[in-house]
C-alpha cells in the first residue's frame, strides 16, 4: 500500500535534497578535507538522525511540538551553535590532496557524530518531519508500512544526494590548490550566514 501522494511527496523531497542547505554545505567541505569516504559516515549520521526524527513526530510525540514551541526553540539554538562550531572547525582544517591515503586524524565516530547533530539539530528537519511528513500517510489504513516506504526512500534519496555532492566535490579539489583556505573560508561563512538567518528568521 503506497502512501499518499508518494509522487508529490518525491518531488518535494528531491527538491530539498538539490537544495545546498547545511547538511550539504558540510559534507561539501568534508570532502575536500578529509575525502569522499569518510564523508559515507557523515551522510550515514545525518539518515540516522532523520529516521530517529520521523519515528518519534510518528510514534511518539505527535503534535507535542506544535503544542510546545519552546522545545523547538531549544533545538534552534543548540543547532545555532553547533554550526558555529563546525564553521570554526572548517575554517581552520586545510583541504587534502584526494588520492592521500592520509585524510584525517578525526575517526569515523566523529564523522557520524557531526551529521548526526547537525541533523538533529536541524530546525528545518524537526518542522518538516511534523508538520509535512504525516500529510502523506494514510493512519486509517497500514500506517506501519507507509511509514517505512516514506521514510526508506526519504533516507535513501537523501544518502545518495549527500554522497553525490561529496563526490563532486571531490573532483573540484585540483581546482582549489592554489587556493587551499578558499572554500573552508566560505564554507565557513555560509554556516555563520545560515546560523544567523536560523536566529533572526526562525520564532516558535
Amino acid at each position: 500500500m503506497l502512501p499518499l501522494d508518494f509522487i508529490l511527496f518525491l518531488q518535494i523531497i528531491i527538491f530539498l535534497f538539490i537544495t545546498p542547505g547545511t547538511p550539504r554545505i558540510v559534507i561539501i567541505s568534508y570532502s575536500m578535507n578529509y575525502g569522499v569516504r569518510n564523508c559515507i559516515w557523515t551522510a550515514l549520521g545525518d539518515v540516522t538522525a532523520n529516521f530517529i526524527q520521523a519515528t518519534l513526530v510518528i510514534f511518539v510525540i505527535g503534535s507535542f511540538f506544535s503544542d510546545h514551541p519552546l522545545f523547538l526553540n531549544t533545538f534552534k539554538w543548540v543547532g545555532i551553535i553547533y554550526l558555529c562550531y563546525l564553521a570554526f572547525d572548517i575554517y581552520k582544517s586545510r583541504p587534502t590532496n584526494v588520492n592521500s591515503k592520509n585524510f584525517s586524524s578525526k575517526g569515523f565516530i566523529s564523522f557520524f557524530k557531526d551529521g548526526f547533530l547537525v541533523a538533529g539539530t536541524s530546525p528545518k528537519a524537526w518542522m518538516f518531519f511534523p508538520f509535512i511528513f504525516p500529510q502523506f500517510i494514510d493512519f486509517s489504513g497500514n500506517y506501519i508500512v507507509q511509514f517505512f516506504i516514506l521514510i526508506s526512500t526519504y533516507m535513501l534519496l537523501d544518502f545518495m544526494s549527500l554522497v553525490g555532492y561529496a563526490v563532486l566535490a571531490s573532483k573540484l579539489i585540483s581546482w582549489i590548490k592554489t587556493n587551499p583556505r578558499l572554500i573552508n573560508s566560505i564554507s565557513a561563512c555560509v554556516l555563520i550566514i545560515i546560523a544567523i538567518i536560523i536566529a533572526l528568521t526562525q520564532h516558535y
